[in-house]
């Protein structure tokens, strides 16, 4: 098994684990707002599907993210996430308004795990290699295999961990 087919497996594996940590969630689990500055769970599962469909789909290949194409006003979430610039600053109010549709929401979450899954599937080992201008998301220069590792495969197990620990304190289990 190769590099890009390696992260590709793993990428799989870790949407699987997401899937399964939300799977039979209620809307009160869903919307349930935790003390402090966390999120509630709608909202940070939004934000990884979101995020992913502009990560994969935007930056990385090059194409119109599926909120704009063919699952605009279907992603089963009442109001847009912010994007970086002016309106990230509207975050966090963003995420304590807004609701979400689950099986809409993980609906749009299948689509974009298979452009994912399409893109790493066309990527050679050597394809890794290439340089990426991620200034517009704070990192600078970085590499496709880097993006890859960190923007996508890292962020979906870092968020799943997350909403894990929002089920726990909602006296429910945890990963899925």
């Amino acid at each position: 098994m190769d590099t890009a087919e390696l992260l590709r497996q793993a990428l799989t594996d870790a949407h699987d684990t997401l899937e399964r940590t939300v799977a039979g969630l209620d809307q009160p689990a869903l919307d349930w707002p935790p003390s402090g500055t966390a999120n509630p769970i709608g909202a940070t599962l939004a934000h990884i599907i979101v995020s992913e469909d502009m990560v994969a789909n935007a930056i990385l290949a090059g194409r119109a993210p599926l909120l704009r194409t063919s699952f605009a006003g279907r992603t089963g979430l009442t109001e847009a996430m912010p994007m970086p610039g002016p309106d990230w600053a509207d975050y966090g109010a963003w995420a304590r308004r807004v609701r979400v549709d689950l099986p809409a929401l993980l609906a749009y979450g299948q689509a974009i795990w298979a452009a994912s899954d399409a893109f790493l599937a066309g990527l050679a080992p050597a394809d890794l290699d290439r340089d990426l201008d991620l200034a517009m998301v704070g990192q600078g220069h970085r590499t496709l295999g880097w993006a890859v590792l960190h923007m996508l495969l890292g962020h979906c197990n870092q968020i799943t961990g997350e909403i894990a620990c929002l089920k726990g304190l909602q006296g429910r289990g945890g990963l899925g």
